[in-house]
């Protein structure tokens, strides 16, 4: 994917809600098509925009390895060095994503301190239909992420990581690499990138047309303007 391309796209889509997306992709025709599951909902209130990279992940097959606690932790750095190694990471560029399929594992594939490095390195938020952990402290360092459960399990020994920058589903919708997503309270819409430039333009049009309109409602009603209509 080109990177300038990808900041270009994602400056198209500052400032437009869920909603306004989601009307311009009915806009476009695709009105059954790009909204996410509402079983996947933010971990807290807050907006993110990129440019969807995808990971898969399937349950771990085991066998559950039988080990003494001194045996177990000689064995975690081999889990990630050579089941579960998420070399996705490395690929990382600011405005970046990341999608996760889990295949639905209760597992916090994402955590306080992982996502605090991915952060460093430009990520802008997360997709998965599994699981955040360490939620209290993702809360606090406010990193952006969308899932279906709030889970207590780490990895080890529960997922294997299969292929990246590849086409997977997640809550009843494909996401290829490259595509936008867009993300908030409302949840998150997928925009596939071959009509994102499109659906841009018309959600502008719907977001240009709710704030004017809002905005003589707050005058109307003596209420304090705010970022949303100004």
């Amino acid at each position: 994917m080109d990177h300038k391309e990808n900041l270009e796209l994602i400056k198209l889509f500052e400032g437009l809600r869920v909603a306004d997306v989601r009307d311009g992709m009915d806009w476009v025709g695709y009105h059954h098509y790009g909204s996410t599951d509402p079983s996947i909902r933010p971990l807290w209130r807050t907006t993110a925009i990129g440019i969807a990279r995808t990971s898969r992940y399937v349950p771990y097959e085991g066998p559950t390895p039988r080990f003494t606690p001194e045996e177990y932790s000689e064995w975690v750095p081999k889990y990630y060095a050579e089941i579960n190694n998420d070399p996705w990471v490395n690929d990382l560029q600011p405005g970046d994503f990341m999608c996760f399929d889990v295949a639905g594992s209760d597992v916090g594939l994402i955590g306080s301190a992982n996502s605090l490095d991915q952060k460093k390195k430009g990520c802008v938020g997360y997709l998965t239909n599994g699981a955040a952990r360490d939620t209290d402290e993702m809360i606090l360092q406010k990193i952006p992420m969308w899932t279906k459960f709030i889970s207590q399990n780490m990895s080890q020994a529960r997922l294997r990581w299969i292929d990246k920058d590849i086409p997977i589903g997640i809550g009843g919708v494909a996401i290829y690499p490259g595509d936008v997503v867009v993300a908030d309270g409302d949840g998150v819409i997928i925009v596939p990138r071959k009509v994102a430039r499109e659906v841009a333009k018309w959600a502008k049009r719907e977001s240009d047309n709710d704030r004017a309109g809002r905005k003589q409602m707050y005058l109307d009603l003596g209420m304090e303007l705010d970022s949303t209509v100004t």
